[in-house]
């Protein structure tokens, strides 16, 4: 079998800016190419900034992510997005392929269980959430979606006459359906007709540019500055893109709604550990305990494997609601 045609970075350039140039020659998203980049950066510093990772190997990558989990305690999943970037650095940038397997101390992934909302708690939530915000934590609610997932929500996405939302590049790059709560179909419009004033009068600015992929940016050039690629929950205020030095419209800051879903909660009074993501593990488990099978469940949520999904099992009610404790029997 060939080996497909690696895309081989400009040697003239420094060895970070090899790094970005690559991480966009692959089309990765910007968030990954800051977290790639930083974990690049800390793992040549570990050895001394002097050390080029041209002259390390996997010893070196052992000692470095072993590092973390022994002495900095990190979690497995971000041990795993270590590894990762350096892999990544080594393989399409330096173009080297490891020798020998990698094998550190891994970092401990405990079986944790979601915490879920009863629906009670998540009326009482509601009930301190306002706006966008509130429009927002109904969709995380209502559909299932992950945080980042209902920001990057565009005006396209939304489909009122098949009831369905569709989520563009989730987790792993898939693309999904999910369902479109009728309760909030009057909000949603409303808040996509201010979307629409909105960049109206970015236009009318000489802007109305939206970020889109670069392959899309492409093949339709025009496609930027289009109603239905704009984000259904748009920044405040335009920003410069860090990569093409253009003004856009970007969609919101996830530490908004962040915020605002903890301070909603402690004045709710609801004493779990509430975040944005709760609200997704609280669709999932109130989907089952209404009977929905749960490999629909596994599409609803985009899971890769029906594993991922089964946790939910082991937290809805039906489960432990008809159970005796012993000690009501005293």
């Amino acid at each position: 079998m060939e080996n497909k045609a690696r895309f081989h970075p400009n040697p003239k350039l420094k060895l970070m800016d090899q790094v970005r140039e690559v991480l966009r020659y692959h089309h990765y998203a910007y968030r990954t190419e800051t977290s790639y980049c930083k974990w690049i950066i800390r793992y040549i510093r570990f050895f001394g900034s002097k050390t080029h990772p041209i002259k390390m190997g996997a010893k070196h990558i052992e000692k470095f992510l072993s590092y973390l989990a022994s002495n900095l305690n990190v979690s497995a999943s971000t041990q795993r997005q270590a590894l990762n970037a350096i892999c990544f650095l080594y393989r399409e940038v330096l173009q080297i392929e490891l020798d020998k397997e990698i094998t550190p101390i891994r970092a401990r992934k405990l079986p944790r269980l979601p915490t879920v909302l009863s629906p009670n708690e998540v009326v009482r939530l509601f009930q301190y959430l306002h706006g966008s915000h509130a429009l927002m934590a109904k969709l995380l609610y209502g559909s299932g979606l992950r945080l980042m997932e209902c920001l990057r929500l565009r005006i396209k996405d939304i489909d009122f006459e098949q009831n369905q939302i569709y989520v563009r590049g989730g987790k792993g790059g898939k693309d999904r359906a999910t369902i479109f709560p009728k309760s909030i179909h009057q909000e949603l419009k409303y808040q996509i007709h201010r979307v629409k004033l909105l960049h109206h009068r970015d236009l009318e600015e000489g802007f109305g540019e939206v970020y889109i992929p670069e392959a899309l940016a492409r093949k339709y050039p025009n496609a930027m500055r289009e109603t239905r690629w704009q984000y259904v929950f748009p920044a405040r205020k335009r920003s410069v893109d860090p990569r093409s030095g253009r003004e856009l419209r970007h969609h919101v800051l996830e530490s908004g709604l962040q915020k605002a879903v903890k301070r909603a909660a402690a004045r709710a009074g609801i004493d779990k550990r509430v975040t944005c993501h709760t609200l997704r593990h609280s669709f999932a488990t109130h989907m089952l305990e209404n009977g929905i099978n749960i490999r629909a469940l596994q599409k609803l949520l985009g899971h890769a494997s029906v594993k991922t999904t089964e946790m939910y099992t082991h937290v809805i009610k039906k489960d432990i609601v008809t159970l005796e404790s012993p000690l009501d029997r005293l």
